[in-house]
Parts: C-alpha cells; structure tokens; sequence
C-alpha cells in the first residue's frame, strides 16, 4: 500500500510541476521555476521509492497516463485549452490501456 501511496504521490508532484511548468514563461519567473524543479525531482524521487514493489513498466505507464490525463483537464480547465477530437480519441486509449493494466495485468505487484 505504502508504494501505491508513493506512485500516487509521484503523479501529483510531476502534474504540479508541469503545471507549474506553464507559468515559468521560459525559466524567467523564480517561484514558478523552483516549483518545477522541486516537483520533477520529488516526483522522481517518489516514482523510484514506488518501484521496490511495482514493475518499472507498469509504474511508469501508470505515472505517465494518468499524468497526461489529469495535465489534459488542467489545460481544459485551467487553461482553457480545447482538445480535438483526435486528442480526445488518444486521451481515451491512454485509460483505457491504464484500466486494462490495472484491472487485467498480473504483472502489477512483484
């Protein structure tokens, strides 16, 4: 449970940190800057405490997909930034493949 929590922690961290990342206008703004750097780091930091029970596949797919998802939302919502269909299409595959390897994957837990 314990690396659960550290994946998911690791998820948060790095959609902070590009978040952030939209706001460093190019590294030119300090406070947006340090908390890009200090997410990314965290968020690998916690994605490689998560992999002592967790396939490095498996957790990356997962740290991946629902980062672009959730960082997708942001930009709709936070951005208002408006996805095509083709985007929309991806955004479907990619949980879709992160429901099949949650729910079907006996490689999840070594």
């Amino acid at each position: 449970m314990h690396n659960a929590i550290c994946l998911l922690a690791a998820i948060a961290c790095e959609v902070t940190a590009t978040t952030a990342l939209n706001y460093t206008h190019q590294f030119t703004r300090l406070l947006p800057s340090v908390i890009t750097v200090v997410g990314y780091v965290a968020s690998f930091y916690l994605l490689s405490m998560a992999l002592r029970t967790v396939p490095i596949g498996i957790a990356y797919a997962l740290w991946s997909g629902i980062g672009i998802v959730l960082i997708t939302l942001i930009g709709v919502f936070v951005f208002k930034q408006q996805p095509d269909l083709p985007a929309l299409i991806g955004i479907g595959l990619i949980m879709a493949g992160v429901m099949v390897i949650n729910l079907w994957s006996h490689m999840a837990v070594h």
